[in-house]
């Protein structure tokens, strides 16, 4: 596997970056911002256009932001002209969020062109296929011969307008999207020969293009990309027409987007709120959700004071009730997690949910039983009591069958609603587990030891 080049010397950076990836410009570009802010912007500023657009996206968003506002309008309008329409685009509206005016000086200042490909992408949604699909492709005509398909390619990839190209995209006169070839199938037939010549003379399917709408929602395409192993995919709007296309590095950056959404969601806080650098903000968006906590606790504090004779009689079971609880808590939080995970992965759906559940219960059963074994022979050791080691064992395979279910059934349940199941779904789980592990353990002990 490859080092990671890390250059915190701005000078020799600027000497290799025609040898560096854009990415690893980028994360030495990181380290020398933590050392010298002022070192940072110098450096960025004499970065070559070519790369310059490249490298501000891998940067981190808080450095962006920053690079916007001290980059001049000219220098950003040379960086965006050279980059592929949907990273273009990217910047584009970035910049929009910053600094309108400038923005708008960035946009005007590029061919006209590459307005008409920014203002079409910009049309659509940030959750539609659209938005992700760059308009640079590789197409030909099904009258055309692969010759000269084959000329063009060249041509485009001479001038650097082509880049990254995988397949020649096959269209009729009307740009319908008929089939997609990929070069190693391409350079094996007869280059005088038509597309259509070639498409006749091989099954139907043969070259049949994977294919996506430009209002399909993305995370659905992301699926097909991880379900196909895709490396691209085209996009077709109106009537078929070929639009745009999809490649696999835009698509790991919506897995990624998603999953890191959903780590803060079952974490109960917000990415968009974390990467603010009001400190206020941030902290009134998590002190919603401890607010939220606060009151589950009170739940479970009152479930405790109704047994506060039992607890004064039995001291024992005060050292013991938090076990319960945690062990119902974290087996919830397991099935929690690869419940939300499938749900969002489409692995799970409500047809199949039964088999989902009851995989999850046998499995958090299993588990009770045998922790309750373990437990229950530590209590009855640590306290010399075996009717505790009973108590203390049973109410943990109840709580542990609670935490199964409930893990289980609550992402359903909220995507039933059409609520994201990975919001408010860990603080229900909490307050279930937290309520069913004190009520039973309690319970058990008030009726077996009292």
């Amino acid at each position: 596997m490859a080092e990671e080049i890390v250059i915190t010397n701005s000078e020799e950076l600027l000497k290799r970056i025609e040898e560096l990836h854009p990415s690893d410009i980028a994360y030495s570009l990181k380290k020398i911002h933590a050392e010298n802010n002022q070192d940072f912007f110098d450096t960025v500023k004499k970065i070559p256009e070519d790369y310059l657009g490249e490298v501000i996206l891998e940067l981190p968003e808080y450095l962006r932001e920053d690079v916007y506002e001290e980059l001049s309008t000219k220098k950003l309008t040379e960086a965006v002209d050279e980059l592929e329409s949907d990273d273009a685009t990217d910047i584009i509206q970035e910049i929009e969020g910053i600094d309108e005016d400038k923005a708008r000086e960035v946009f005007d200042g590029l061919e006209e062109e590459d307005q008409e490909e920014i203002t079409w992408l910009k049309r659509y949604n940030q959750d539609e296929a659209g938005s992700y699909m760059q308009t640079e492709l590789f197409s030909a005509n099904i009258k055309d011969t692969i010759q000269n398909s084959i000329d063009r390619l060249k041509e485009g990839k001479e001038s650097a307008e082509l880049e990254n190209i995988h397949q020649v995209f096959i269209i009729n006169d009307d740009k319908k999207l008929l089939a997609s070839i990929l070069l190693e199938d391409l350079i094996i037939f007869d280059f005088s020969k038509t597309y259509e010549e070639i498409l006749s003379s091989h099954e139907e399917n043969k070259f049949k293009p994977f294919v996506v709408q430009d209002k399909d929602d993305i995370d659905d395409v992301a699926k097909q990309f991880e379900k196909y192993d895709l490396s691209v995919v085209a996009v077709t709007g109106y009537q078929g027409m070929l639009i745009g296309r999809i490649t696999s590095d835009d698509i790991l950056d919506v897995i990624e987007v998603s999953a890191t959404e959903q780590m803060y969601q079952l974490a109960g806080v917000d990415d968009d709120f974390e990467q603010d650098d009001n400190l206020l903000t941030v902290a009134k968006k998590r002190g919603f959700w401890l607010f939220l906590n606060l009151g589950t606790a009170i739940l479970a504090s009152l479930v405790i004071g109704l047994f506060d004779e039992t607890i004064q009689s039995y001291v024992a079971l005060a050292i013991l009730m938090p076990i319960v609880a945690s062990m119902g808590g974290n087996a919830g939080t397991q099935t929690l997690a690869v419940m939300v995970r499938q749900l969002a992965l489409g692995d799970i759906d409500f047809d199949n949910s039964k088999t989902a559940i009851k995989k999850e219960v046998f499995i958090s059963i299993f588990n009770g039983i045998v922790f309750a074994v373990v437990i229950g022979l530590i209590a009855w050791v640590w306290f010399d009591k075996a009717m505790l080691g009973v108590v203390i064992a049973m109410a943990m395979v109840i709580n542990l069958f609670s935490a199964g279910f409930f893990g289980a059934s609550i992402p359903l349940f909220l995507k039933k609603l059409d609520v994201d199941p990975a919001i408010g779904s860990t603080v229900l789980l909490t307050t279930v587990t937290d309520i069913v592990g004190f009520f039973s353990f309690l319970m058990l002990a008030k009726v077996i030891l009292l």
